[in-house]
């Protein structure tokens, strides 16, 4: 594994085990779809989304696992439990964990196999892009729950000691 990628699987792993923790705080698997006023996407479309893209991106396309995505699931479903969704997430980590073993300091530098929205970029920078786009996420289920439960209480998210140097 390169360093670039060590540093990214360390950084995917703290913040998908943060949203797995983050779905299981809360009370019941219904809240975990409610929505509020001018939000479009409840929490468990927003893990859904995650996992999807995650293990199509990074799991499928680079880790070859075979993985094939529903998109338009992740923004539809309107129901399920918190297990499921956090096995999902696991499964996304796993993925995450594939796809970036692959990866040398040749494909880094390689442009992404697939064009993203119709735009071509390196691998290094699309995998630093979905790092940022699992954290937005993650940052927008924790203020969800808190808003839908009143429950301040924090999953830890973005943890520093998790990335302490040995």
């Amino acid at each position: 594994m390169t360093p670039l990628t060590a540093d990214l699987l360390l950084l995917f792993q703290r913040d998908l085990r943060c949203l797995v923790r983050e779905v299981e705080m809360f009370p019941d698997d219904a809240v975990l779809w409610r929505t509020v006023p001018g939000i479009a996407n409840s929490a468990g479309n927003l893990a859904l989304h995650v996992a999807g893209n995650l293990r199509h991106f990074v799991g499928a396309v680079l880790g070859a696992t075979g993985y094939v995505r529903q998109r338009e699931r992740e923004f539809a479903q309107r129901e399920g439990t918190r297990a499921e969704v956090a096995a999902g997430l696991e499964a996304a980590i796993a993925a995450v964990e594939a796809g970036l073993a692959a990866q040398t300091d040749a494909s880094l530098q390689a442009p992404f196999p697939t064009p993203i929205g119709g735009h071509r970029m390196s691998t290094r920078r699309l995998l630093l892009h979905l790092e940022a786009h699992l954290a937005f996420h993650l940052g927008q289920v924790g203020y969800l729950r808190r808003v839908l439960t009143g429950d301040a209480a924090s999953a830890g998210g973005m943890a520093i000691p998790d990335l302490a140097e040995p």
